[in-house]
């Protein structure tokens, strides 16, 4: 992608996001930052007229699988390195997202799976094409450690160091407990994707437990005290009761993933633990595995930070939809998917309209839906000033 230049971008015509209001009015950026906000339209030659499109700041993404579905499209089917990358990039950006942490699982039993794999040519890739300057989004790791795997941590080597890790999570989807704690959800699900008898799939849940008893806690143990050395933010994941938060906070967790109940979203924000909710969620109007939904948590003022998850575009429109069905305003929504998430992996000179910061900008226009509802469309996108969409 072009490097910014010092010629100032002008846009113009454009329903400004700020962090407390939307006005209709000018930015200017330069040098890839910020430069002036001002209402009103510009008379500037050659400004960009946005037509009255909003034009808010560039999505920060911090969970997304997207980049393994790439990797691996079909059951066994493992796609080259560079092209999953570049259509994942490509998919991110077109979604609005301008700064991602590409989410990678580490710790499988199953040897056909991605993340029962070593990470060594992903990682030198995604190196090599940020250090080339070929993505259109800024990209970043977090690492999503599975603790009962009997390799995580050998998978984990990697990573360990590596100056693009921005987040380290810790998992655990044995079933009968958190995200599975329903099992009849859990065998919905890998009945449905991994094509699972009814007998593999008990057998698999005895495996998991026996694996859970014997690496566990020792996995955690190294991956927290990992983050506290390196100075990681660590997140804990589909948290299920006060003690898995205890728990969690008690280890050094700043971020809540996916909480599945009301109580356990309810210690996260006592413990001030920044709590993340799935955009999928909230476009569906419930979690695909039956646990709390994001807009009740919404409701409540229990959610910080929106993730795409397993949908790059549900992002956009999760963020639309929780102004339909909370109190939460459009500023305050936008909140949730660009300043929350940045300062969550300290990145704080992204993710606002203000002068001074990075002119990471999204062009947003919103159609009428039949039934009464809006979809935003993304327009364009500009990263540092260049416009990559």
């Amino acid at each position: 992608m072009n490097s910014p230049t010092s010629t100032p971008v002008v846009f113009t015509n454009a329903q400004l996001v700020l962090q407390d209001e939307v006005v209709k009015g000018s930015l200017i950026s330069q040098h890839g930052l910020i430069h002036q906000i001002d209402q009103g339209q510009t008379s500037v030659p050659h400004a960009i007229d946005l037509q009255g499109d909003y034009l808010i700041p560039g999505l920060v993404e911090v969970h997304t699988d997207n980049f393994e579905r790439h990797m691996m499209p079909r059951p066994k089917v493992r796609w080259d390195d560079s092209p999953a990358l570049l259509a994942h990039d490509a998919e991110i950006a077109a979604a609005g997202i301008t700064t991602v942490l590409d989410a990678l699982g580490v710790g499988e039993a199953d040897p056909d799976s991605v993340r029962g794999n070593d990470w060594d040519t992903v990682l030198n890739c995604i190196s090599d094409f940020v250090n080339r300057g070929v993505l259109r989004a800024d990209h970043f790791l977090h690492v999503r450690c599975e603790l009962p795997a009997p390799n995580t941590l050998e998978l984990f080597k990697p990573f360990a160091g590596h100056d693009l890790v921005k987040m380290i999570s810790v998992m655990d989807h044995t079933p009968g407990q958190r995200q599975w704690e329903n099992i009849e959800h859990a065998w919905i699900y890998f009945s449905g994707k991994k094509g699972w008898t009814k007998q593999k799939f008990e057998e698999r849940v005895a495996m998991a437990q026996d694996a859970q008893a014997r690496y566990a806690k020792p996995h955690r143990a190294y991956l927290t005290q990992y983050c506290q050395d390196n100075q990681i933010a660590l997140a804990s994941h589909d948290d299920t009761t006060v003690t898995h938060v205890e728990e969690a906070f008690a280890e050094g967790a700043t971020v809540c993933e996916f909480p599945t109940t009301v109580a356990a979203a309810q210690a996260a924000r006592a413990r001030k633990m920044l709590t993340i909710m799935g955009g999928p969620n909230v476009v569906r109007g419930g979690s695909h595995s039956g646990n709390v939904s994001a807009i009740e948590l919404a409701k409540l003022g229990l959610v910080d930070i929106l993730s795409s998850d397993y949908v790059p575009g549900s992002l956009m429109s999760a963020t639309v939809r929780l102004t339909e069905t909370t109190d939460l305003s459009l500023p305050q929504a936008v909140a949730l998917v660009s300043r929350n998430p940045a300062k969550s992996i300290g990145l704080h000179d992204r993710g606002s309209l203000e002068v001074g910061l990075r002119s990471d900008l999204v062009q947003v226009r919103m159609i009428n839906l039949p039934d009464g509802r809006h979809q935003p469309i993304v327009r364009a996108v500009w990263r540092g000033g260049v416009r990559v969409v």
